[in-house]
């Protein structure tokens, strides 16, 4: 089980940035959808999408009650591995 700020990192990773006609970026994550954000340069985009990531998945989890996608593995929802101790 990942935990919620691993899984932020994770899916910011798989971020893609378009460059628009004015000039401006585009951000979005594969398998999120309707998730995107919009920035004068790729750092305010990735920031504004780092910010609307935490809201779409709290609209997801809280109110939509669906599953986030995995992220390389991570799962919000697994649960925990056992400790060998």
């Amino acid at each position: 089980m990942a935990t919620y700020l691993e899984y932020l990192n994770a899916a910011m990773k798989k971020a893609e940035y378009e460059r628009m006609d004015d000039g401006r970026y585009f951000a979005s994550i594969p398998n999120f959808d309707g998730l995107w954000a919009i920035g004068s340069t790729i750092d305010e985009a990735s920031r504004e999408l780092y910010a609307a990531l935490d809201v779409w998945l709290d609209v997801r989890i809280k109110i939509g009650k669906q599953r986030p996608p995995l992220v390389d593995g991570f799962d919000l929802f697994a649960a925990p591995k056992a400790s060998a101790n």
